[in-house]
Parts: structure tokens; C-alpha cells; sequence
């Protein structure tokens, strides 16, 4: 039996930083699907309170963002019966992020400016004998040298924050997805 290729694959297969955690969760595919979807970072003030830290510097220096970061900056990339994967594409390590928006998922494939990453979200289902496991994995890809060179210290300081994010969110999820 082969294992299934995570929808991710699929719009960065190569990259250069990435974080994977997963969480048993004692729920349907669909319905665990369908709590990934709903789900809204903005509404954990955890979340609020770091990208309300993170926005500082761009609220100080005048390049304050109409509204805060969320989920609403992404783009849903695909959805499948056992995964889903949004789409940012930016310069992250910006005060006011960079965003450069793309419609979907053939226009997130296709983007590829010099100094700009793409960061890819997934999820990932499987079944298991006691339910079933939520992956998500964040992966960045940095084109050339000098988006590499910003944004590896950028990373660098966000990963353990992100991480917490990441672990809150499943938390969250498996809550929502196990009370049905």
C-alpha cells in the first residue's frame, strides 16, 4: 500500500522552510473538512494578540494594513475529498507583509517574481484504525538569493510563535470536528 501524496505537493513541491504537525482526531474526513474550513485563526487571542505584535512596526511607521492579517489573506487552492491547501504569496519579512494577490490555484502555480515567496498551507486527512490523523504542513518557497537571505531571518524569529499557532489551530479543529 502506498501512502497518498499530500495536496500540497501539488503547488510546492520544492521549497525551502517548512513546518509539519498533525493531531489524531476521532471524526469523519468531511467533517474534519468542513471545521478546517471554518475554522478563523482571528478568532484566538493567542493569535490576535501575536499578529497585533508582529503589525508594530507597520502601525508605527504608517503602513498600518486596512485590517489585521487572517485567514482572509489567502487564497483557497483546492479543495479535495481529504484535503484542502490556501495559498499566500508575499514578502513576508515586510512590515506590511508584501502581499501580492492571486486568484487560484493556477495563478499561485504560475507566479513567479524575483524577491517574492509563496507559502503554501495545507491539510492532509488519512483514516486510521481510531480515527483519523489532520496533518498540516506551511512550506515557503524563496525564488532567488535575496528573498532567501530576508526571509530566513524572518523565519527564524516567527517559527516557534508559528508553531503554537499551528498546534492551537489543530487544537481547535479536533474540538470542532469531534463535538460533530
Amino acid at each position: 500500500m502506498s501512502l497518498p501524496i499530500p495536496l500540497i505537493d501539488g503547488y510546492l513541491p520544492q521549497f525551502q522552510f517548512s513546518e509539519t504537525h498533525s493531531a489524531k482526531v476521532k471524526a469523519a474526513t468531511g467533517t474534519i473538512l468542513e471545521a478546517v474550513a471554518a475554522y478563523r485563526p482571528e478568532n484566538d487571542p493567542f493569535f490576535r494578540s501575536m499578529i497585533a505584535l508582529r503589525e508594530l512596526p507597520a502601525r508605527l511607521t504608517g503602513k498600518r494594513r486596512p485590517e489585521p492579517f487572517g485567514m482572509a489573506n489567502f487564497t483557497l487552492l483546492e479543495r479535495t475529498p481529504d484535503g484542502l491547501v490556501y495559498g499566500l504569496v508575499g514578502r513576508f519579512w515586510q512590515a506590511d507583509y508584501g502581499l501580492c494577490p492571486v486568484a487560484d490555484g493556477h495563478a499561485f502555480k504560475a507566479f513567479d517574481k524575483r524577491g517574492v515567496a509563496k507559502l503554501a498551507l495545507g491539510f492532509d486527512v488519512q483514516q486510521t484504525p481510531d480515527g483519523c490523523r489532520l496533518t498540516t504542513q506551511t512550506r515557503v518557497l524563496c525564488p532567488d538569493r535575496e528573498s532567501f537571505r530576508r526571509f530566513r531571518p524572518y523565519w527564524l524569529l516567527i517559527r516557534p510563535v508559528s508553531g503554537l499557532i499551528r498546534r492551537r489551530i489543530l487544537g481547535a479543529i479536533r474540538r470542532t470536528a469531534e463535538r460533530g
